[in-house]
């Protein structure tokens, strides 16, 4: 078989060949394949980068740090190249909100031309303007769009205009394929089903099920909460393609074709402060230094595995 490189990213790992196009999504997973551990990819198969923490709303539910801190621009291109280089299929930017970040469309843009890496983002959307749409548009994959309650449940939680989130949908739908987030906690949990036909209604390809995480003990989706999630997924007959978070898919009909590749080997997060992390979720990590995001991941990987 002959396969063309530049459109394919290969990855080989525990789980066999992956195959993935990050123009149009298609990944193919060859699990018949049995790779020698010598030629596993090194890097995660997905990593998430916090550019900044720095947010223009103020969501009571939101996990993210409140202190100041932003990633120097150069560094973040650096480990781009490097976990490019070392397996990893595709980063996605957050924050806070990304697009408060300075130069973020040229960050997309060089990770675009530089890596074969698929570039996506979370944003809340209301500051994606026709500019910065313009500026985006051909350097990044998908973009993830945080959407917690329709219509009174959004604009009380998030307080924006929830007819011009919609609005936005749209402008965003223009340039990249786009899915829609949405924290599920006992005051959201009411609206789901009319957010996913509203979902399918702006064209959403993915509706991401994210059940509110305890931060430091505190919040975090409530057991009656978790069950009727679970009650409701089972139910669903909607067209938009449910997907859930890791951390909260306990208890929910997943499926995961890399079985064999959990913990480390399939996700890693970056902090606005240049730490390492197994999760977002997580306090604890590795300090990017000098030597790099690798390095950096290698001590991670070590620490992992005494400590389990």
């Amino acid at each position: 078989m002959r396969v063309d490189k530049s459109t394919f990213k290969i990855r080989a790992g525990p789980s066999g060949l992956f195959f993935f196009n990050r123009a149009t999504g298609l990944n193919i997973l060859f699990d018949e394949i049995d790779v020698p551990a010598t030629s596993w990819a090194l890097a995660p198969r997905q990593v998430s980068i916090a550019l900044t923490n720095a947010c223009d709303l103020a969501c009571s539910y939101c996990y993210a740090p409140k202190t100041r801190a932003s990633l120097s621009f150069d560094n973040v291109t650096s480990w781009l190249e490097d976990l490019d280089a070392s397996g990893t299929c595709g980063v996605g930017f957050g924050g806070g909100e990304p697009t408060l970040y300075p130069r973020f469309a040229e960050l997309c843009a060089i990770t675009c031309r530089a890596t074969r890496l698929a570039v996506t983002f979370t944003t809340h959307g209301h500051r994606l303007g026709d500019g910065l749409l313009d500026a985006l548009a051909g350097n990044v994959h998908f973009i993830r769009v945080s959407m917690d309650g329709i219509g009174a449940t959004y604009e009380r939680l998030r307080h924006r205009s929830f007819k011009a989130f919609a609005q936005q949908l749209k402008a965003i739908k223009a340039i990249a394929q786009f899915g829609i987030n949405y924290v599920v906690n006992s005051e959201t949990l009411p609206d789901l089903c009319a957010a996913t036909v509203f979902a399918e209604s702006v064209g959403a390809s993915e509706f991401l099920l994210l059940p509110e995480q305890s931060v430091n003990g505190e919040g975090g989706i409530d057991n009656n909460t978790a069950q009727a999630l679970r009650a409701w997924v089972a139910r669903y007959r909607g067209r938009v393609p449910l997907a859930v978070s890791e951390k909260g898919a306990e208890g929910l009909p997943t499926c995961n074709p890399f079985r064999s590749e959990t913990g480390l080997r399939a996700y890693a997060h970056v902090d606005a402060h240049g730490i390492l992390k197994r999760t977002s979720y997580t306090n604890e990590g590795i300090a990017i230094g000098a030597n790099g995001i690798m390095s950096a991941f290698e001590q991670l990987q070590h620490q992992t595995n005494t400590r389990s």
